[in-house]
């Protein structure tokens, strides 16, 4: 059962629509399901969205945000639980630790660091949780595409590149972290390991 899922995404909203919508949809049915949202924090772009949509819903909401940013006020005010932190190594940090699966919705550079990170650090055996990536209008199909090559060229396992789900919608994607097996860490720690 997830209770908490961290969600990564912009602080831009995009240029389409559908991207707002589907951060509407996501925040909702994580509101609706009673599973909390952890998440950076922003009141701002797809953040600020996915955030009041999980309050609106009646879902409980943790956001972690740098101080930097706070005094900036673009943290969201209506969150029930915003913890303010020094840096975001430890925003990322916590986030992690008060997390069951991680998803990522389309956002800039700051949610692909976010992403990579805590992948890598599924791979290196730091946690043991799903990390999955919503899919919306194609937005990633590029990403897909260069790590399956990224994996055709041997440098990433293909067990490792399985571990990142992908789904269009945030309900097929809970249903795929339900299944969630995790598959070891990367081949030079599992040969410290014997």
């Amino acid at each position: 059962m997830m209770n908490s899922i961290c969600v990564y995404c912009g602080s831009n909203a995009g240029k389409d629509p559908i991207y707002a919508q589907a951060a509407r949809d996501t925040g909702r049915f994580l509101g609706e399901s009673g599973c909390r949202l952890v998440y950076g924090g922003g009141r701002v772009g797809l953040m600020g969205v996915v955030a009041d949509a999980a309050i609106e819903a009646g879902g409980q909401v943790t956001g972690i945000i740098p101080d930097f940013l706070h005094v900036r006020e673009v943290a969201h005010g209506g969150v029930q639980d915003l913890q303010i932190v020094s840096s975001m190594h430890e925003r990322k940090q916590l986030m992690a630790d008060a997390s069951d699966a991680f998803v990522a919705l389309p956002g800039g550079i700051g949610t692909m660091e976010e992403l990579f990170e805590i992948w890598t650090w599924a791979q290196l055996g730091r946690h043991k949780k799903p990390v999955g990536l919503l899919n919306i209008n194609g937005y990633f199909d590029g990403l897909l595409e260069f790590l399956d090559n990224m994996t055709d060229e041997g440098f990433l396992m293909g067990k490792h590149r399985k571990m990142l789900f992908e789904a269009s919608r945030i309900e097929d994607l809970i249903d795929g972290f339900e299944s969630f097996t995790y598959p070891g860490v990367i081949a030079s720690l599992e040969r410290d390991q014997t």
